[in-house]
């Protein structure tokens, strides 16, 4: 046989191998596909986040009513993909939740300013991580009682928004859609305990304190009927006595846009009421340096009306200012805001926020995991305060001029050489300034 005739047979018989491989594939292929569409993982998974929201219960392991916790699993920090329209079938009630917060590390309360994080920000993915939202914004009627500013910590601010229940008749719970829960219950048998559930995926310096059903007309803005803050400071160098003297001058209603920062554009009155003031030691001592807090309340407050009127008292207490300088800034008809800074924000406490009739409820197991929690940040901050003590021990001794430093500046430094009278300072823009300015504006565009 020729070389030729030999080479022509080895290709017919690989391409008669090739087309047996082809054919066996195809019918691998039939097979496989067969099996495919008789499948039903796809199904499975489209069902699998409904009934994941609808077992939320077991899964967050919550509390039937007198029974121990059962099927609890770990619940992830992430929901993707989820979409609070999908939950419209289910039971919602309106309720209020009592907040607390430590501000150092978020830009302020409302998410609005676009500036992450904020405390409202890391609610809201709290919310949706645990599958309670039902609906946008808008649809869950949420308000807020206040927006603090950035650093501005807060243990009674409140919420109030639709959340999902578990009971499906929520009017046979409450009797009539302003029924409150009263403090020492766990509230209602069968809810879900939103304390506890969003405590479990909030970060460590947010905390919900409290929960209370609330009838639907309900605003944490607009239905409070006081507020009161808290802030701290350390008394050396300051006469405590004259401050107090000239604190109690701000007490009634008052036009207060001497002290705040004027938003012309939102707040067309700055007359706010007073209703308290009063300055007190704390339970706390540092080095011989004794902390005081200043508590003032009030209906409402302008923006940054509290840390301005703490930076004119400061002025008062370093004896810079008399006490009648207060006089001579609420009085508005003869006098615009001078340039001055504002007292530190860190200090700053939103301390609680009153409304009538509202008592918050929170479950024993949800309460007793709160006070473990802030006893461990307690005595985490002791220790990192003994190290700071034990570091400032180990440094050589003061030069003799600096030992004649105040030790405990609260934040403002000024020098009384230096310092220059309100009443001699340059003025900010009086409202009438900032309206017209605004008016120019809008025409312009």
């Amino acid at each position: 046989m020729s070389e030729g005739a030999e080479e022509v047979i080895n290709l017919r018989s690989q391409i008669t191998c090739l087309q047996n491989r082809v054919r066996e594939l195809e019918e691998e292929n039939a097979k496989f596909s067969s099996r495919l569409s008789s499948c039903r993982c796809n199904e499975l998974q489209e069902k699998m986040p409904r009934e994941k929201s609808e077992n939320l219960g077991e899964e967050r392991g919550e509390m039937n009513s007198g029974s121990k916790r059962s099927g609890r699993k770990k619940a992830t920090r992430k929901t993707p993909g989820y979409d609070t329209r999908i939950m419209n079938h289910h039971p919602r009630r309106y309720v209020a939740l009592k907040v607390m917060y430590f501000g150092q590390r978020f830009y302020g309360f409302s998410q609005e300013a676009q500036m992450d994080p904020s405390i409202e920000s890391e609610i809201f993915k709290a919310l949706e991580t645990t599958r309670l939202l039902i609906g946008d914004k808008k649809e869950i009627q949420y308000s807020r009682c206040g927006r603090t500013d950035k650093g501005v910590s807060a243990f009674g601010q409140v919420i109030a928004l639709y959340l999902r229940s578990k009971l499906k008749d929520i009017d046979a719970h409450n009797k009539h859609s302003g029924e409150t829960v009263p403090e020492e219950q766990d509230g209602p048998p069968g809810e879900i305990d939103y304390v506890r559930v969003l405590n479990g995926v909030l970060p460590k310096d947010i905390r919900i304190v409290g929960w209370c059903p609330v009838s639907s007309d309900f605003s944490a803005r607009f239905s409070c009927l006081s507020r009161e803050y808290k802030y701290f400071f350390w008394g050396d160098n300051l006469n405590l006595s004259v401050m107090e003297t000239a604190g109690k001058k701000l007490i009634g209603e008052h036009d207060f846009r001497n002290f705040c920062k004027m938003d012309a554009l939102n707040v067309h009155t700055y007359r706010r009421n007073v209703m308290s003031f009063k300055i007190s030691p704390c339970d706390m001592r540092f080095e011989g340096h004794q902390l005081y807090a200043i508590k003032i309340k009030g209906r409402a407050f302008l923006w940054h009306q509290v840390r301005c009127i703490v930076a004119v008292l400061f002025m008062i207490g370093q004896g810079l200012e008399s006490p009648e300088v207060i006089d001579a800034l609420l009085d508005t008809r003869t006098l615009r805001k001078p340039q001055y800074l504002m007292a530190p924000e860190i200090p700053l406490v939103l301390l609680s926020c009153e409304f009538e009739g509202l008592k918050f409820s929170c479950s024993s197991d949800a309460g007793q995991a709160l006070h473990v929690h802030l006893e461990n940040e307690c005595r985490l901050y002791q220790l990192q305060a003994a190290i700071f003590r034990e570091a400032l021990l180990s440094l050589l001794p003061l030069s003799t001029g600096a030992e004649n430093k105040d030790s405990s500046s609260n934040g403002v430094t000024r020098k009384k050489a230096s310092h220059v009278p309100l009443m001699s300072r340059e003025t900010e823009p009086s409202y009438e300034e900032r309206r017209a300015k605004l008016e120019t504006a809008k025409l312009r565009a």
